[in-house]
């Protein structure tokens, strides 16, 4: 991990170096918005191979439908004939999963390079670069700490708070419109029964954006930019993705 930590920070500090005589004070700040914009970047042709694999999902369902009705008491048989259909279809039920678990280790070394007082043998000097003056090793708290919600650090995380807060309104308009336009037959398993808990996701799907408030607040403001940044990458690029599928499968196929 530390050899990692070691090779991101020096990447974050030439990314820095590279923006400075745009940003000043702000290039580091400025440098994990870039990183995370090449990070998804780089994942955006498996979140395009999700968003096919989601559409296919659809056209599949009569197929699918007369597989349940066919083999609905035979658990065995039915997850045998799904697994056959998805083979010759060339579609993988998990693809939607991918885009985000190949996010997760940047952001977690994003996280501990910014939560760590050393790297290697040596202070990290990551932590004391700022964003118009809140540290970005620091978190909502001590920016509360240092002149309150509405200081000169209070502010800045109140500004990531609205843009997170407008990408999730964003977000959950549109998925509430696409449910009422293609209400979404319940998910069933191999066996033809309702999977339980799925209606009760299904309504919590929505409100899923909004939860990212919480990851703002608590995580370091580095790994909150990268949050943010995600966020609304996301967002974007799923108004376009799955501008023609209906939203459960949309909100499942990407997480933020």
């Amino acid at each position: 991990m530390s050899a990692f930590m070691s090779a991101f920070a020096s990447l974050v500090g030439a990314l820095a170096d590279l923006l400075h005589p745009f940003f000043q004070t702000a290039s580091t700040a400025a440098a994990i918005v870039l990183f995370t914009a090449l990070v998804r970047l780089a994942v955006h042709p498996l979140s395009r191979a999700a968003a096919r694999g989601q559409k296919a999902q659809r056209r599949l369902q009569p197929q699918i439908a007369e597989l349940r009705r066919k083999h609905g008491k035979n658990p065995e048989r039915m997850q045998k004939a799904l697994m056959e259909l998805h083979k010759e279809e060339k579609v993988s039920p998990l693809s939607g999963c991918l885009p985000s678990l190949l996010q997760m280790p940047a952001f977690f070394l994003l996280y501990h390079v910014f939560s760590s007082q050393k790297i290697g043998n040596d202070p990290n000097e990551l932590l004391g670069h700022q964003l118009f003056g809140a540290p970005l090793g620091e978190r909502w708290h001590d920016a509360i700490a240092h002149g309150g919600m509405f200081g000169a650090q209070g502010i800045v995380y109140l500004g990531l708070f609205v843009i997170v807060a407008a990408v999730a309104t964003f977000s959950y308009g549109r998925t509430k419109r696409q449910m009422a336009a293609h209400p979404v037959t319940p998910a069933t398993g191999p066996d033809g029964q309702p999977v339980p808990g799925m209606g009760a996701m299904t309504k919590v799907m929505p409100l899923m954006s909004f939860f990212t408030l919480f990851t703002v607040a608590f995580v370091p403001l580095a790994a909150a930019l990268y949050v943010v940044t995600s966020t609304t990458w996301t967002a974007v690029e799923r108004a376009y993705l799955y501008r023609d599928l209906p939203a459960a499968g949309a909100a499942v196929a990407t997480a933020a």
